[in-house]
């Protein structure tokens, strides 16, 4: 939506509808919802378990500067990091530019590049991908070594909203 000067419409919060809500909630792996900007805005109790959304500020909610500019989530993805921070960057570059002139996509991209010297390098090499499923394996502080199958879909009640599943597996097939 443009506004009347030719300037994007200022970002607005994004609510989950309560079906959605409820419907994460009755999952019993981890499943969550993330907006425009990538912000973590519903999640359920195995998300919690396994990513401890609950535990960080609203403010840092946020798929991107948790996979880039924390520490902890580096460690987190151990070996495989690079490939999954590479990708995400790669598939918010296919959608950023709708919202490119928005204020609130400033602030995420200035904190991303403060953050991360490998963003400003990926974002400044233009790569563009389209969301996929795939293979996460992680190292749960408590848990040890987790694998799942990770999945997203749209809302249809909100295309912006987007709800990603992750499965666990024993053994999958590398893709």
């Amino acid at each position: 939506v443009l506004a009347r000067d030719g300037a994007r419409a200022a970002f607005m919060p994004e609510i989950v509808p309560p079906s959605i809500r409820r419907m994460i909630e009755s999952l019993t792996q981890p499943a969550y919802v993330t907006g425009r900007r990538w912000d973590v805005l519903a999640w359920n109790a195995a998300a919690e378990d396994v990513f401890g959304f609950g535990q960080l500020p609203e403010r840092d909610r946020n798929t991107l500067l948790l996979v880039l500019t924390n520490k902890q989530t580096r460690k987190f993805y151990g070996a495989g990091w690079t490939d999954v921070a590479k990708s995400m960057v790669a598939m918010f570059r296919a959608t950023h530019d709708v919202w490119a002139g928005d204020p609130a996509f400033a602030e995420l991209l200035a904190r991303l590049r403060q953050g991360s010297p490998e963003f400003v390098k990926w974002w400044e090499a233009h790569e563009i991908r389209s969301t996929a499923s795939g293979l996460k394996t992680m190292n749960h502080p408590t848990r040890g070594l987790l694998r799942f199958e990770h999945t997203s879909f749209q809302a249809n009640d909100d295309p912006a909203l987007k709800l990603v599943i992750y499965t666990p597996i024993e053994d999958a097939p590398d893709r």
